[in-house]
């Protein structure tokens, strides 16, 4: 419910009401009260009670949220069927359409101080920003969200706080984004907030950056906490995005078959909610578990069902990742040319502050590609240019792979000194990861 005015404003609103219906403070008041109590109330001089609120409401013919916000309780209502056809609308991955929708209901709900409806549409608002790869204007969005609620008690604020990590996260701003979660986790945790829909949110949305950084052991821990808290959530989306995340632990510690499990769960789902975008996100990577596993054909089928689910929807970041994967099945099946051409169309797509962690990957492959055909120099620039924007990112692991393929390379062209160099840069990157990377671990959920 939201805020009621002031006494003074609603003691104005009685006193017209009343005089538009023509009744006296007597006919007003009785039986519960006295003329002389409604003339204080409409003088301002007096807050009143629910139960005399509901009273005069019930008098006056008007709802008791009209009455103490001067809004008619069908405004709010309307407001809130619309805000749940735009959440629909971008959950079937319509995003530039959603958007339309949020903004006409952000500008309607500042005019009448609706702020539940407000911070709704902003964080409407900045998933579409993430959306479409729009992550500076999609940040923007999820600040104003915590600015609306900061008044609200954190477990409220959790998906503004989790939007503007996981835009610091696409960006390549690893560091800063794992920096947001756990002091959030942390917060929650100390303070005795266990909220199981905001702390799986958390710990679900950590995942990525963890595993991007290297940190394998923190993200196998916060994938345990996230299915522990799945059952006490009651966001099917929530368990769904979970299931996806927890899948990519799986993989990295060999774990094929427990993974696909994973994201068939989360796939079904998806299809329930018909969350497009993440149905297309669990197409990827179960074309990742066949790659890992031999499966070519499977993988490239998936990948490609995926690639076209995102490309039509137009969110730039996640295709591009896509991309990046299939390509490397296409690579491995013998079509380098043709992984090559799609690599290229990736780095078209972005600047280096954009899309640093899917650029990087791209150049990673490519040089691959250019070694497999002998052209060490080209492959040396590519890695070169991928190390520096992994640099950036602080993608421990990532860098850890790629100074390994730049140290094979150049000692195979003679370069002994720059090899070692490579690898001891490496080695400085691979070392302790999850602890060396990364300050103390956040406090823990009472599981």
């Amino acid at each position: 419910m939201p805020d009621r005015d002031e006494p003074g404003t609603i003691g104005r609103r009685v006193q017209q009401l009343r005089v538009e219906r023509g009744l006296t403070q007597r006919q007003l008041a009785e039986p519960a009260y006295t003329p002389a109590y409604i003339s204080t109330l409409e003088s301002g001089r007096v807050r009143p009670s629910d139960e005399a609120l509901r009273h005069l409401a019930e008098r006056l013919g008007v709802a008791f949220e009209e009455l103490t916000t001067g809004r008619p309780a069908h405004l709010v209502t309307g407001l809130r069927l619309r805000l749940t056809e735009a959440q629909r609308t971008l959950a079937v991955g319509e995003a530039e359409a959603a958007a339309e929708q949020y903004a006409a209901l952000l500008g309607e709900a500042q005019t009448h101080g609706i702020v539940e409806v407000q911070a709704a549409a902003l964080l409407g608002l900045g998933e579409c920003g993430l959306d479409t790869g729009e992550l500076d204007a999609g940040r923007a969005y999820f600040e104003r969200a915590e600015r609306v609620l900061a008044d609200a008690p954190l477990p409220a604020r959790v998906p503004a706080l989790r939007g503007r990590a996981v835009s610091h996260y696409l960006a390549g701003e690893l560091r800063y984004a794992v920096y947001l979660l756990e002091s959030t986790l942390d917060e929650l945790n100390r303070g005795g907030l266990h909220d199981p829909d905001a702390l799986l949110l958390l710990y679900a949305s950590v995942i990525g950056p963890y595993m991007d950084m290297g940190a394998h052991a923190r993200a196998a821990q916060a994938a345990e906490f996230a299915l522990a808290l799945a059952p006490q959530s009651g966001d099917p989306a929530l368990v769904a995005r979970m299931h996806r995340s927890v899948a990519r632990t799986l993989l990295a510690e060999g774990r094929l078959a427990e993974a696909d499990v994973s994201l068939a769960k989360a796939a079904e789902l998806y299809r329930q909610l018909q969350i497009r975008t993440e149905l297309a996100n669990c197409h990827w990577m179960r074309g990742y578990v066949y790659a890992q596993n031999g499966e070519l054909e499977r993988a490239e089928s998936e990948m490609r069902e995926a690639l076209t689910m995102l490309s039509a929807k137009r969110t730039s970041l996640y295709s591009s990742q896509v991309a990046v994967e299939l390509a490397d099945v296409l690579r491995r099946r013998g079509r380098s040319e043709e992984a090559a051409e799609l690599l290229r169309q990736v780095l078209s797509d972005f600047s280096p502050e954009r899309g640093a962690l899917h650029s990087a990957a791209a150049h990673r492959l490519l040089g691959i590609i250019a070694e497999d055909a002998r052209d060490t120099e080209a492959a040396e620039e590519h890695y070169v240019r991928a190390l520096s924007l992994l640099e950036r990112a602080g993608a421990a692991g990532d860098l850890a792979d790629l100074c390994r393929l730049l140290g094979d390379l150049l000692r195979r062209t003679g370069r002994v000194e720059a090899a070692l160099d490579a690898y001891r840069t490496g080695l400085g990157h691979r070392t302790a990861p999850g602890t060396t990377t990364l300050g103390p671990a956040p406090a823990q959920p009472p599981l």
